[in-house]
């Protein structure tokens, strides 16, 4: 099997964010952030701290991105809410990376799987009813 070159992957990952849909980029924020979730745990397990510190530090990172996209005027209540969960779990993902420990880590990870799915169904009923 060959190796896919960074350059390519790179040039598709811009074409993919490029002809993304706002919902679309939603999924793949969350799909990132729990990614980089996932790997800070692998990171732990392995004793590789400084790895799982560069994967957490990329998981808050796109939580702050989602923060920063909530639209307050379209539903401010949920905005609200979403932005104390935001907040919420970039505090928790500090304390996994001060403390090296998997706990908060996988709290965070499984709260940002349920939105994603919950994002994920709004969206799919939302294009239904665009068609």
């Amino acid at each position: 099997m060959t190796a896919i070159p960074v350059e390519a992957y790179q040039a598709y990952r811009t074409t993919q964010v490029q002809t993304s849909s706002p919902a679309e980029l939603i999924l793949l924020l969350y799909d990132g952030a729990i990614k980089y979730c996932r790997q800070a745990e692998a990171h732990l397990d392995n004793g590789e701290r400084e790895l799982a510190h560069n994967a957490l530090l990329r998981s808050q990172d796109i939580i702050d991105e989602l923060a920063v996209s909530l639209d307050f005027s379209a539903g401010e209540e949920i905005a609200q809410g979403l932005s104390q969960l935001y907040d919420y779990m970039g505090q928790r993902l500090v304390e996994a990376n001060i403390h090296k420990d998997k706990a908060p880590i996988t709290e965070v990870a499984a709260m940002l799987q349920e939105l994603r799915e919950t994002w994920a169904e709004a969206a799919r009923l939302v294009q239904r009813r665009v068609r």
